[in-house]
């Protein structure tokens, strides 16, 4: 991905059980320093999803790399950014926190 330019990516789910779930995400970003660079346009991360038994779904997140990322010293050595997904099972009324906010 180039620093400033858009980039879509998919991530593949898979509901095992035989009983509809609906299920919400958390990220990570690796190196953590770089996460303020990393910007999420659409994710699917932002919303609960569905999923009936057995489903396997693509799910998009739209994203770029802010360009301000290759003027950072600290991300000279930086050439890799990973971004992962935890999927997991919403509990009825459950509220994820924001990162950074208590």
């Amino acid at each position: 991905v180039v620093p400033g330019e858009t980039a879509l990516a998919f991530y593949k789910a898979k509901n095992p059980t035989d009983k509809p779930i609906v299920g919400i995400s958390t990220y990570n970003v690796i190196p953590f320093e770089a996460g303020q660079y990393f910007n999420k346009i659409q994710c699917f991360c932002f919303e609960e999803q569905w999923l009936n038994p057995q489903e396997e779904v693509d799910m998009p997140v739209f994203f770029y790399i802010d360009p301000e990322f290759v003027e950072d010293p600290k991300m000279a050595k930086v050439d890799l950014i990973t971004l992962s997904y935890t999927f997991f099972e919403a509990k009825e009324g459950q509220k994820l926190p924001l990162p950074g906010y208590q």
